[in-house]
């Protein structure tokens, strides 16, 4: 079931100055209707799962899927729907937050980079070292925590080689087999307020809001800022950035699904050859648990 989902309408092409407030977070749906939605993404989520097990069985390449956004984007939301066909075995999610004691001893790569996927398998990462360019930013009186030694650059280049850093690491990655996919969620502030007020008159998402959210709704202008900043610099040709459109849930799951089945697809992936020595244990396995009436 093909849909009229071009990924590179949502690419932010390399180098570019990104200026968010040009970026839509609304677009055409490409469904007609809810039960047309739902037979769009269950066509996507069986080819998605039957290309995991190819990728799984392969076992060449890695892939990691990043998700970014601010708070009520839908990045839950997308990865439980998108992600609803994958064999548990072949794939695995990570949260990443406020960083605890042990991994603020640590470089600011180190606590997600032990969490990269192995060959075979997808990983996901639900907000990422992206963290550190981002929430970081906006409050950096953040990196007095970290204890970074004295003689490091000021404050007025640390992000620019925090961004060296995370470029260097998808490279490298990328060069080693991974495939990293990056998705910014792109929500409208009133979206984001009609989603906060659902979360409050709603009492099983009570526990989703909190006050911070709203603090942290306060520096919207800052964030937006720091997500330009980061996409221009950390948009490369081989691990690119897709800002997804995220006022309307179910069309950005299936963007960002068909964007997860194009990379996939430009894969060279097979399943394993099985040699004539195989083929003849195979048969010979076979012969014996027939019937005896069988040959």
């Amino acid at each position: 079931m093909k849909m009229n989902i071009n990924p590179s309408d949502f690419r932010v092409p390399a180098g570019e100055r990104v200026d968010l407030s040009t970026w839509p977070t609304n677009v055409k749906r490409v469904y007609t209707s809810k039960k047309h939605y739902h037979k769009l993404l269950k066509a996507q989520v069986e080819e998605l799962s039957a290309l995991q097990r190819l990728h799984y069985a392969s076992n060449h390449y890695a892939m990691l899927l990043i998700f970014q956004g601010m708070d009520a984007t839908g990045k839950d939301g997308a990865i439980r729907h998108v992600m609803s066909g994958v064999n548990p075995q072949g794939c695995q999610v990570f949260s990443f937050k406020q960083p605890s004691t042990e991994e603020l001893e640590h470089d600011f790569l180190w606590r997600t980079t032990r969490r990269l996927p192995e060959r075979g398998r997808i990983g996901i990462f639900n907000r990422s070292y992206y963290e550190e360019v981002l929430v970081v930013r906006v409050h950096p009186e953040l990196l007095r925590n970290q204890r970074l030694p004295d003689e490091l650059p000021d404050g007025k280049t640390i992000w620019q080689d925090r961004y060296r850093s995370i470029v260097d690491l998808e490279a490298h990655l990328h060069r080693n087999g991974t495939r990293i996919i990056k998705f910014f969620l792109h929500l409208s502030k009133d979206k984001q307020r009609k989603r906060f007020l659902d979360r409050i008159d709603d009492p099983d998402k009570n526990w989703k809001f909190s006050n911070a959210d709203i603090s942290e709704r306060k520096q919207w202008d800052h964030y937006m800022q720091a997500y330009a900043a980061c996409l221009r610099a950390t948009s490369t040709v081989d691990v690119p950035w897709y800002v997804v459109p995220a006022d309307n849930k179910k069309n950005a799951r299936l963007i960002i699904s068909q964007i997860i089945l194009d990379t996939l697809n430009q894969l060279n992936m097979q399943y394993p050859d099985v040699d004539k020595e195989r083929h003849k244990e195979l048969k010979s396995i076979r012969k014996r648990l027939l019937p005896k009436n069988q040959d």
